[in-house]
């Protein structure tokens, strides 16, 4: 269903970041809490890309790279992936258990795992919050799962279901940075893929028809 992605243009865009940005504001908050840090999140771009250029634009196809993968249930429903450097997991993940953690050896370190989902739990969550909020449909995530591995190979096992619904994906950008913290800023991806119909209802909802 490609011609459903072909019809968003830059507002539809605007609109999305802007709920994207409200919904990574909760998240740092839940961050904050749970890393006893203080967290700032923000959305710099959505973009709506092809699913061949997808490796590019999350660092390359041999980078590796975690992700948490969930469906969205509910009155939209469709699937969600949140996908960051390995490395940068492994920091999030050692900073909530209090200790190193390395989630690209197997058998996956099953409380760095758990920490990793708990981190894209409320990231996901946080999103999809925002998105319920202004659209006052029911969203809820499913449980997630968490897997290390390179890039492609990730993207491959998240994007086959969706593949047949279209071949782009809409992509929020989304960077995490500590307060005076010397640490680097993490950057990562969200990856929204509606189901069909899902986008239809999403933007009437909002008010936005999708053939304006």
């Amino acid at each position: 269903m490609m011609n459903q992605f072909s019809r968003l243009n830059d507002m539809h865009m605007d609109v999305l970041k802007e709920i994207g940005n409200i919904g990574a504001a909760h998240a740092a908050t839940a961050l904050s809490t749970l890393l006893q840090k203080t967290i700032h999140m923000h959305v710099p771009s959505v973009e709506l890309v092809p699913f061949e250029q997808i490796a590019d634009t999350a660092g390359g196809e041999e980078t590796l790279s975690a992700a948490v993968l969930l469906r969205i249930e509910g009155e939209a429903p469709g699937n969600m992936f949140f996908m960051i450097p390995a490395e940068e997991a492994n920091e999030l993940a050692g900073s909530m258990i209090g200790r190193s953690v390395d989630l690209t050896v197997e058998p996956m370190d099953p409380m760095g795992a758990s920490a990793f989902n708990e981190v894209g739990n409320i990231l996901a969550g946080s999103y999809l919050s925002s998105l319920a909020d202004f659209t006052r449909l029911d969203l809820q995530p499913s449980p997630p799962a968490a897997a290390c591995d390179m890039t492609m190979a990730l993207l491959s096992s998240g994007l086959i279901e969706s593949s047949q619904y279209g071949d782009y994906a809409i992509v929020i950008n989304t960077k995490i940075e500590e307060s005076g913290g010397t640490a680097a800023s993490v950057h990562g991806y969200f990856f929204l893929l509606p189901d069909p119909e899902s986008l239809d209802k999403i933007f009437q909802s909002l008010g936005v028809s999708l053939d304006e």
